[in-house]
């Protein structure tokens, strides 16, 4: 299980509710978290096949961007 870290433009509460139900949804992603409070908006991810440029993909589909840190 490796974490991969994230820059995002996940930056509220709303914008979480949106991307939850795909990244719930994505098969391989064991666990995941966006630091809403940090300048950064930092989305963490817990997996264990996931590279960075799928986990980018599927942050891109749920309409955000996101940028391996």
């Amino acid at each position: 299980m490796i974490d991969l870290h994230f820059q995002t433009n996940i930056n509220c509460m709303g914008c979480v509710s949106k991307v939850t139900p795909v990244l719930n949804t994505t098969e391989g992603i064991q666990s995941w978290n966006v630091d809403t409070t940090n300048s950064s908006k930092v989305l963490t991810v817990k997996t264990d096949s996931l590279t960075a440029p799928e986990i980018i993909t599927v942050v891109e589909k749920a309409g955000f961007k996101a940028e391996m840190l």
